[in-house]
């Protein structure tokens, strides 16, 4: 099973961290168009899973991804093993997954400037996001890990936030989709 070990910050100082990054990296710019999905009952939501259509736009070009995040594996970071696929159309998927009885929970835009490195053996990556609805830059930095791996991946996203200065006091595990659905409410 796949987990993204992940941690997810507010940013300060977004100049430094991205001057960090670029470093080591290139940036890579994309704009996420997503699309959560949820039972009406909003069973899905309320186990801590989730289920998304993503569209990735990047360089003239578009991406679409099916995603189910399945519980969380760990509390503190809300860590979740993930299942993504492509696919052609999210208009289909979207039809498909109403048919199954899904509703639109949220949808949201995601700006994002990607960067893909390695730290030891581990790839990961560091995206600095913001979402137009909400106040401030987010950095969210993560890596795929197996079942057994997921304390040593936590330390190695946690190692790559302290060289690029984000302590502890600046993490948050605040979910877009909640703070998008809080505003529009």
């Amino acid at each position: 099973m796949a987990i993204e070990a992940e941690l997810k910050a507010r940013v300060s100082d977004v100049d430094a961290v991205r001057k960090e990054l670029r470093q080591r990296a290139v940036e890579e710019v994309a704009v996420y168009r997503d699309t959560y999905y949820d039972w009406p009952g909003h069973e899905l939501t309320g186990q801590g899973r989730e289920l998304r259509v993503r569209v990735v736009e990047r360089d003239g070009g578009r991406r679409v991804l099916l995603t189910y995040k399945a519980p969380p594996v760990d509390e503190a970071s809300e860590s979740k093993p993930e299942y993504e696929t492509q696919a052609e159309s999210p208009e289909a998927l979207d039809a498909i997954l109403r048919g199954l009885g899904f509703e639109h929970l949220v949808s949201l835009v995601k700006h994002c400037a990607n960067f893909t490195f390695t730290v030891g053996a581990r790839e990961c990556t560091a995206t600095l996001v913001t979402v137009p609805e909400l106040d401030g830059t987010f950095l969210e930095v993560e890596t795929i890990v197996g079942d057994d791996e997921l304390q040593d991946g936590l330390a190695t996203v946690r190692r790559v936030l302290g060289d690029l200065g984000i302590g502890d006091a600046d993490l948050t595990t605040e979910q877009y989709t909640e703070a998008v659905m809080a505003i529009r409410r």
